[in-house]
């Protein structure tokens, strides 16, 4: 099968060409920002870039970058599957994590296809809204609801097949920069159900919200995910609320710190102090206390963290 590369100036527009004449989509990276993709058709296969001479992405992680950061607002770019993703972790801790505000402003049915990642960790929190969703040996397509979480382990297949309007995501990934796979083989849901399946040293989780209790947390209440126990401990996921105005945090051992605020205001106190309100974003370095001061009533707040990858 011949090789070529095509540089265009709009990929999504090139896509759509390529695909008319009969070339099917293979890979596309980033999935936040889309500028280059693989696709096989006619005996041949095509590169096409909007970026040439971009580096791709490696099989390694890259190494982890400690920073504090803080993020508010900001626009959106259509990313993969035309969803509209806001970069939370701008600096992307040298490459070692990338988190999104993922939109779908109109809702309906969602234009995606059976895929998988190469990745080592990646998260996905419903802020607002629904989203139907299928996976590979997870049994029938589900609704995820506000509060929801999925941790969608390394290789799983899987495919996104419609939204509520204004349907709102916080995913987390790690490394920042990967692949989206396309897989034309498989078809879901596969007819089985195997919630202990290993996928690169993982497990599926569905965490529901509605399904569990509120708990201590260093003097606030959490509802915790069995994120961790799936992981293997590479990571912890949960959302936290007020009992008092203050909740302190101890210092972190591994590596990402990572906090959106979901609702509500609140007072970050860590170095010069930062007032935060819904839908900022933050990171803390490694070894670092902090507090959360002067929260509301309706403050709620996603906490990730990670141990030390290798």
């Amino acid at each position: 099968m011949s090789e070529r590369e095509i540089v265009c100036a709009d990929l999504t527009a090139a896509l759509a060409g390529l695909e008319c004449d009969g070339f099917r989509l293979d890979v596309i990276y980033p999935a936040d920002d889309p500028h280059t993709a693989v696709l096989t058709g006619n005996g041949e296969t095509v590169r096409l870039t909007s970026r040439p001479g971009a580096p791709p992405p490696s099989h390694a992680l890259p190494a982890f970058a400690p920073a504090f950061l803080i993020t508010r607002g900001g626009g959106s770019g259509e990313g993969r599957a035309g969803m509209l993703y806001r970069d939370l972790i701008p600096g992307r801790l040298g490459g070692r994590y990338i988190a999104s505000h993922i939109t779908i402003p109109e809702g309906g049915p969602v234009a995606d296809w059976v895929h998988f990642h190469r990745i080592a960790l990646q998260l996905i929190y419903i802020r607002r809204g629904w989203v139907k969703l299928v996976y590979e040996d997870q049994g029938e397509p589900f609704m995820a609801h506000d509060g929801d979480l999925i941790l969608q382990p390394p290789g799983i297949r899987h495919r996104v097949l419609e939204s509520s309007p204004g349907l709102e995501v916080i995913e987390i990934s790690s490394p920042a920069l990967h692949e989206t796979f396309a897989d034309h083989e498989m078809a879901l849901p596969t007819g089985r159900d195997d919630p202990q399946r290993n996928f690169g040293g993982q497990r599926f989780v569905r965490h529901i919200a509605g399904h569990t209790p509120w708990t201590p947390f260093d003097g606030a209440e959490a509802q915790e995910t069995p994120i961790s126990d799936a992981t293997n401990g590479l990571a912890e996921a949960r959302t936290i609320r007020p009992v008092s105005a203050t909740i302190d945090f101890e210092p972190h051992d591994g590596e990402l710190v990572f906090g959106f605020v979901l609702e509500g205001s609140a007072r970050l106190e860590f170095g010069e102090g930062f007032e935060v309100g819904s839908g900022d974003a933050f990171v803390i370095p490694p070894h670092q206390a902090w507090k959360v001061d002067a929260a509301t009533p309706d403050f709620r707040l996603l906490h990730v963290s990670t141990s030390k990858q290798s």
